[in-house]
């Protein structure tokens, strides 16, 4: 298995996690299709999403893969009146991630994060390593802690 640069920091970090592998699919990269190759629990493996506030600029979104985000909640969660997803042509520029294997760790920037309140009802959850085909899998805290981000309610 490859080290992502997500793997790095977490190793840097002490942070314990799993890194896990399964064939991707180019022409299903969501991650329900992730969590189903992993055999693991769809409501603990989170996407990552990015967005753009009106006032507070960009910002991070962890979701369970199954769910679709609330926009007010979220722009609520972000202390903002209005919220959208950023277009997919920025992705890459902007986190330095491809669609498929953005990570909330180690993006160009640090930017605000915030992961779906129902992540703390698991002992793990599993995010992208960075790359597609690969995640890790790491205590809901850990990852909070890392990122500096926070808990908040983010889907319908």
């Amino acid at each position: 298995m490859v080290k992502t640069n997500v793997m790095r920091l977490l190793d840097k970090a002490g942070i314990a996690y799993e890194a896990k592998e399964y064939p991707v699919d180019e022409k299903d990269l969501s991650g329900s299709h992730a969590a189903d190759m992993m055999g693991a629990d769809h409501g603990s493996v989170f996407k990552t999403l990015v967005l753009k506030g009106e006032k507070t600029g960009y910002f991070v979104c962890c979701i369970p893969v199954d769910e679709e985000l609330d926009l007010k909640k979220t722009a609520k969660a972000a202390h903002d009146k209005k919220v959208e997803m950023i277009p997919m042509k920025e992705l890459l520029p902007l986190t330095g991630y491809i669609r498929g294997g953005c990570s909330p760790i180690g993006m160009k920037k640090k930017f605000p994060t915030y992961i779906e309140e129902t992540a703390q009802l698991y002992d793990k959850i599993a995010v992208s390593a960075g790359q597609r085909g690969v995640q890790i899998i790491l205590s809901p805290e850990d990852l909070k802690n890392y990122v500096e981000g926070a808990y908040a309610g983010l889907i319908s």
